[in-house]
């Protein structure tokens, strides 16, 4: 009798403490919720990128540059209305912007705007990061978002900038010069010439 009194103590206990953990879990379960829609509604609000061409030469060239034209593109879809939405879309601009090294333009393969889509691509990258965190630091992905945008308006002042320098007309003997100086680098960018001074 004894044995079978301390067993149901028991488990009326075991039920009490397993309802304790339970209620415990649902309200964890519910401030995980709150935290996770709070992160969402953050990101949401400050996923605004500035997808369209902000000069004439940037125009000129989405027509011509396909990988700058997707990537643009890709930045003008919006995501899913979910967390998992925007992580996606975070890993496809992730990935075409990791293009934008392939097949630029003669006009653009230059060191400086080299650099500057080199910066983008890091940003990119690094907002695709954390976006895929287990714990999201959204202040962060929203901070990124905003250097993104600052970043591509670079390269695109860049790329104007580019295009008006090659606008200008050389002068006479400036591409002897040039030639002069190359050839006086210890490492010549081309094949050097041997040029006489009349």
């Amino acid at each position: 009798m004894k044995n079978i009194l301390s067993c149901l103590l028991c488990i009326v206990v075991l039920l009490f403490s397993c309802k304790d953990d339970n209620q415990k879990r649902i309200a964890e379960n519910k401030k995980e919720a709150a935290r996770q829609e709070i992160i969402f509604s953050e990101i949401k609000k400050g996923w605004v990128f500035y997808d369209t061409p902000i000069n004439e030469t940037a125009e000129g060239t989405v027509k011509t540059w396909n990988e700058f034209r997707l990537f643009l593109a890709e930045l003008a879809k919006k995501p899913k209305g979910t967390m998992e939405g925007y992580q996606q879309k975070s890993a496809a601009i992730s990935k075409v912007a990791l293009d934008l090294n392939k097949n630029i333009p003669l006009a653009f393969d230059k060191p400086q705007i080299k650099s500057r889509i080199a910066v983008v691509i890091t940003k990119v990258s690094m907002m695709d990061l954390y976006i895929h965190l287990d714990n999201i630091p959204s202040k962060k992905v929203v901070v990124l978002i905003s250097e993104i945008n600052r970043e591509l308006a670079t390269l695109q002042r860049e790329m104007d900038k580019t295009v008006e320098k090659s606008k200008i007309p050389q002068e006479q003997g400036e591409a002897d010069l040039k030639k002069m100086l190359d050839q006086s680098r210890a490492i010549p960018n081309t094949n050097p010439e041997v040029i006489t001074i009349e």
